[in-house]
C-alpha cells in the first residue's frame, strides 16, 4: 500500500517526502482532532466503579 501511494505522489524525491510528510501529519491531524473526540465517549474506560 505504502508503495503504490509513493508512485502516484508526482514530482522528484524531495517533493514525495514533503508531500508523504503533509499526508501523514493531515492524517494524524484527523484522527486527532475528529475521529478521536468522537469515539472517546463510546469506550468504556471512564466507566470505572470501586468497591
Amino acid at each position: 500500500m505504502y508503495g503504490w501511494i509513493w508512485r502516484h505522489l508526482p514530482g522528484p524525491v524531495a517533493l514525495k517526502v514533503v508531500e508523504a510528510l503533509l499526508l501523514v501529519a493531515g492524517i494524524v491531524a484527523l484522527l486527532m482532532l475528529v475521529v478521536f473526540p468522537w469515539i472517546e465517549p463510546k469506550l468504556p474506560f471512564n466507566q470505572v466503579t470501586t468497591g
